[in-house]
């Protein structure tokens, strides 16, 4: 009985094999990609563990609350000189 390497596979089988395993190991690595958090961004979630927005600039939120009518407008120009740094009218 004659034994050859491989159980008789002969260069086609050996290419097929080869291009069988990268792509298994190309799967993994993308798979684990994107399961795994990435550790340069810091995960952040909200209320049930969904992730919260970057903050906005507060100008544009308070523009949007008088905007929606949630302030008046004597109040949005006194938060606005408060968030800009000018003097308040309670003196601190």
């Amino acid at each position: 009985m004659h034994w050859t390497y491989g159980g008789g596979m002969g260069t086609g089988g050996w290419v097929i094999m080869a291009i069988v395993w990268i792509a298994l190991v190309l799967l993994i690595v993308w798979a684990a990609s994107r399961l795994l958090p990435r550790r340069d961004v810091p995960q952040v979630t909200g209320a049930a563990g969904f992730p919260t927005p970057p903050a906005a600039d507060p100008l544009a939120i308070l523009d949007t609350r008088l905007a929606r009518g949630e302030i008046d407008i004597d109040t949005h120009d006194r938060l606005r000189e408060r968030l800009s740094g000018g003097s308040s009218a309670e003196g601190k």
